[in-house]
């Protein structure tokens, strides 16, 4: 396996690729690689001739300073998991290879056809067009012909396939293809984050609940026989039930909990494809989750 920093290296990497008629799979991350991510790599290992995975802490997807600073940063472990995998390439850049100061300073412009006016976009001003930015320039750089995205960050990944197949800049994507993946979790159900590193024994222990309470809700919706359950009024109510239950756990508060339509993210009428996103605050951290109703 082989780390690259620069672009022109990358650049020259992939040229001499697409001139064998090689396949290529990208899995982008942040680094502090878990479980989850070995999911994602192992997928675009099977599926392709080459494997690259980008490890890069992208600074313009952060409004905030603070948890930049404290995102987790493993290169070197990162890399021993990557070449056990069958990972092909590593690309991890400094910030001032991927951008210029210009572009560091000011915020990428994009239209997300409303998808980010809600939940994470929302709360994190900013966000998605930093997540757009450097997800556009690995696509440039590596010319993926497959790219593989976790299910934990939904709305991350709704927006993702609404650039490369509805966007103004869906021409520049060629005929790539989005791959979801499933989340992965701990055995007790917890996410799996890389931001579960910064948790204590006990934080962890409470952040169970997290995942332990969607899936209460998910089983009591299920199994409800009667339709007029399925409403709006019905969903609204769940929706509230499952944000009084996760507050009244000591040490932990929602930020947002809403149940949405799977493909436009707007307030579900129903839970048919219905899907439950969650962030919450455990110990200081920001821990994000999801679950699918019907």
């Amino acid at each position: 396996m082989q780390v690259i920093t620069k672009k022109s290296d990358i650049l020259q990497v992939v040229e001499g690729l697409k001139k064998e008629g090689k396949t290529i799979g990208l899995v982008p991350t942040m680094g502090a690689l878990h479980a989850g991510h070995a999911s994602l790599v192992e997928r675009a290992v099977k599926d392709n001739d080459v494997c690259f995975v980008s490890v890069f802490v992208n600074p313009t997807q952060f409004n905030n300073k603070e948890d930049l600073a404290k995102y987790p940063r493993t290169l070197e472990r990162d890399t021993a998991l990557l070449t056990s995998l069958g990972a092909s390439y590593v690309f991890a850049p400094a910030p001032e290879e991927m951008y210029s100061e210009e572009e560091m300073q000011q915020t990428f412009a994009f239209d997300f056809g409303g998808l980010d006016a809600v939940m994470e976009g929302k709360m994190r001003p900013g966000h998605f067009n930093g997540v757009v930015q450097v997800v556009s320039r690995l696509f440039y750089l590596v010319r993926p012909d497959r790219a593989y995205f976790g299910e934990k960050d939904f709305q991350q990944l709704c927006i993702i396939h609404y650039m490369v197949e509805r966007s103004a800049l869906k021409d520049t994507f060629g005929s790539l293809q989005i791959i979801d993946c499933p989340i992965v979790r701990e055995q007790s159900g917890l996410a799996l984050s890389s931001r579960n590193e910064r948790l204590s024994a006990d934080g962890k222990r409470l952040a169970v609940n997290i995942s332990r309470i969607l899936f209460e809700s998910k089983d009591r919706i299920c199994s409800e026989p009667c339709s007029c359950a399925d409403s709006e009024s019905a969903v609204l109510t769940e929706q509230q039930r499952v944000i009084d239950e996760v507050n009244k756990i000591e040490g932990l508060e929602v930020e947002y909990y809403e149940i949405v339509d799977a493909t436009t993210l707007l307030p579900a009428r129903s839970f048919n494809n219905a899907i439950g996103c969650i962030t919450v605050w455990c110990e200081g951290v920001r821990l994000i989750d999801n679950i699918r109703y019907k």
